[in-house]
Protein backbone atom coordinates (compact mmCIF):
# COMPACT_ATOMS: atom_id res chain seq x y z
CA UNK A 1 0.00 0.00 0.00
CA UNK A 2 1.30 3.36 -1.12
CA UNK A 3 0.46 6.54 0.74
CA UNK A 4 -0.89 8.94 -1.37
CA UNK A 5 1.23 11.76 -0.04
CA UNK A 6 5.26 11.00 1.16
CA UNK A 7 6.77 14.05 1.56
CA UNK A 8 10.71 13.91 0.92
CA UNK A 9 12.79 13.15 3.93
CA UNK A 10 15.93 14.69 2.38
CA UNK A 11 15.91 18.20 3.12
CA UNK A 12 15.21 18.11 7.00
CA UNK A 13 18.34 15.29 7.01
CA UNK A 14 20.19 17.88 4.95
CA UNK A 15 19.44 21.16 7.37
CA UNK A 16 19.77 18.58 10.19
CA UNK A 17 23.77 17.56 9.47
CA UNK A 18 24.18 21.30 8.78
CA UNK A 19 23.47 22.41 11.90
CA UNK A 20 25.49 19.63 13.92
CA UNK A 21 28.41 20.45 11.61
CA UNK A 22 28.10 24.40 12.39
CA UNK A 23 27.67 23.26 16.14
CA UNK A 24 31.06 21.15 15.99
CA UNK A 25 33.27 23.88 14.21
CA UNK A 26 32.03 26.60 16.50
CA UNK A 27 33.42 24.46 19.41
CA UNK A 28 36.87 23.65 17.48
CA UNK A 29 37.21 27.13 17.23
CA UNK A 30 36.42 28.40 19.92
CA UNK A 31 38.55 25.83 22.25
CA UNK A 32 41.70 26.19 20.07
CA UNK A 33 41.31 30.06 20.67
CA UNK A 34 41.03 30.06 24.14
CA UNK A 35 43.89 27.19 24.46
CA UNK A 36 45.68 29.62 22.32
CA UNK A 37 48.96 30.88 24.34
CA UNK A 38 48.20 34.64 24.74
CA UNK A 39 50.60 37.06 22.43
CA UNK A 40 53.63 38.79 25.06
CA UNK A 41 53.86 41.75 22.85
CA UNK A 42 50.81 43.58 21.13
CA UNK A 43 51.61 45.83 18.02
CA UNK A 44 52.06 49.48 19.24
CA UNK A 45 49.03 51.91 19.18
CA UNK A 46 49.64 54.14 15.90
CA UNK A 47 48.01 57.51 16.60
CA UNK A 48 47.01 58.90 13.31
CA UNK A 49 46.53 62.61 14.87
CA UNK A 50 49.03 64.50 16.10
CA UNK A 51 49.15 65.77 19.64
CA UNK A 52 47.93 69.01 20.22
CA UNK A 53 49.48 72.08 22.07
CA UNK A 54 46.70 72.78 24.04
CA UNK A 55 46.61 76.35 26.29
CA UNK A 56 44.55 75.14 29.46
CA UNK A 57 44.62 78.20 31.08
CA UNK A 58 43.37 80.00 27.89
CA UNK A 59 40.36 77.41 27.83
CA UNK A 60 39.52 78.08 31.18
CA UNK A 61 39.21 81.78 30.70
CA UNK A 62 36.84 80.75 27.18
CA UNK A 63 34.58 78.41 29.30
CA UNK A 64 34.51 81.02 32.26
CA UNK A 65 36.58 80.12 35.06
CA UNK A 66 38.08 82.64 37.41
CA UNK A 67 41.90 82.80 38.17
CA UNK A 68 42.53 80.96 41.62
CA UNK A 69 44.41 82.76 44.48
CA UNK A 70 46.36 80.82 46.34
CA UNK A 71 46.58 81.75 49.88
CA UNK A 72 49.36 80.83 52.35
CA UNK A 73 48.01 79.53 55.11
CA UNK A 74 50.22 80.59 58.60
CA UNK A 75 51.75 77.46 60.06
CA UNK A 76 50.19 77.44 64.16
CA UNK A 77 52.77 77.29 66.16
CA UNK A 78 53.67 74.33 67.99
CA UNK A 79 52.73 75.10 71.66
CA UNK A 80 48.88 75.59 70.49
CA UNK A 81 48.92 71.68 69.16
CA UNK A 82 49.36 70.82 73.08
CA UNK A 83 47.70 71.13 76.33
CA UNK A 84 48.76 71.00 79.70
CA UNK A 85 45.59 69.35 82.20
CA UNK A 86 47.89 68.27 85.17
CA UNK A 87 51.24 67.67 86.34
CA UNK A 88 52.34 65.18 89.35
CA UNK A 89 55.59 65.57 90.11
CA UNK A 90 57.92 65.13 92.84
CA UNK A 91 61.20 67.36 94.41
CA UNK A 92 63.58 65.72 91.92
CA UNK A 93 61.49 66.40 88.39
CA UNK A 94 60.33 62.90 88.38
CA UNK A 95 56.69 62.38 87.57
CA UNK A 96 53.76 62.79 84.39
CA UNK A 97 52.13 65.10 82.57
CA UNK A 98 48.76 64.93 81.57
CA UNK A 99 48.69 66.40 78.23
CA UNK A 100 46.28 66.32 75.28
CA UNK A 101 47.71 66.32 71.42
CA UNK A 102 46.42 67.92 68.32
CA UNK A 103 42.87 68.30 70.45
CA UNK A 104 42.83 64.27 71.25
CA UNK A 105 41.90 62.68 74.52
CA UNK A 106 44.67 63.81 76.95
CA UNK A 107 47.22 61.33 77.85
CA UNK A 108 50.15 60.87 80.37
CA UNK A 109 53.66 61.15 79.64
CA UNK A 110 56.69 60.52 81.62
CA UNK A 111 59.90 63.00 81.38
CA UNK A 112 61.82 61.58 77.88
CA UNK A 113 58.59 60.41 76.52
CA UNK A 114 57.59 61.39 72.61
CA UNK A 115 54.23 63.63 72.64
CA UNK A 116 54.27 64.05 68.82
CA UNK A 117 56.64 63.87 65.38
CA UNK A 118 59.86 65.99 66.92
CA UNK A 119 58.44 66.79 70.27
CA UNK A 120 59.83 65.45 73.74
CA UNK A 121 58.33 65.56 76.87
CA UNK A 122 61.99 67.09 78.67
CA UNK A 123 61.16 67.93 82.02
CA UNK A 124 58.66 68.97 84.02
CA UNK A 125 57.44 70.62 87.94
CA UNK A 126 55.02 71.24 90.09
CA UNK A 127 52.75 73.70 87.94
CA UNK A 128 54.94 73.36 84.19
CA UNK A 129 56.55 70.91 81.48
CA UNK A 130 59.37 71.85 78.93
CA UNK A 131 58.99 70.54 75.91
CA UNK A 132 61.97 70.77 73.08
CA UNK A 133 63.19 68.32 70.13
CA UNK A 134 65.31 66.43 71.77
CA UNK A 135 65.75 64.38 75.29
CA UNK A 136 68.86 65.84 76.14
CA UNK A 137 68.54 69.76 74.19
CA UNK A 138 67.30 72.89 75.18
CA UNK A 139 63.30 73.20 75.69
CA UNK A 140 61.42 74.75 72.89
CA UNK A 141 58.47 75.71 74.37
CA UNK A 142 57.24 75.59 78.35
CA UNK A 143 53.49 74.76 79.23
CA UNK A 144 51.86 76.04 82.77
CA UNK A 145 48.76 74.81 84.07
CA UNK A 146 45.66 77.53 83.85
CA UNK A 147 45.63 79.45 87.71
CA UNK A 148 42.24 78.25 88.91
CA UNK A 149 40.14 81.09 90.08
CA UNK A 150 39.42 81.44 93.75
CA UNK A 151 35.89 80.47 95.02
CA UNK A 152 33.48 83.69 94.79
CA UNK A 153 31.48 83.05 98.36
CA UNK A 154 34.68 82.08 100.09
CA UNK A 155 35.28 79.35 102.01
CA UNK A 156 33.09 75.93 102.64
CA UNK A 157 31.62 75.83 106.24
CA UNK A 158 30.44 72.49 107.15
CA UNK A 159 26.70 72.52 108.42
CA UNK A 160 25.48 73.34 111.66
CA UNK A 161 25.88 70.47 114.32
CA UNK A 162 22.28 69.77 115.83
CA UNK A 163 22.55 69.43 119.55
CA UNK A 164 20.69 65.60 120.88
CA UNK A 165 18.36 65.41 123.43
Amino acid sequence: MTLPYAPARWPSVTATVVLWAAAAASIVFWGLRLAAPADGVRPPAVSTVAALNVDSAAVARALGAQPVVERVVAAPDAASRFVLLGVVADDTGRGAALIAVDGKPARPYRVGATLAEGYVLQSLDARAVNIGGARGGSAVFSLKLPVQPLAVNGPVRPPPVMPRD
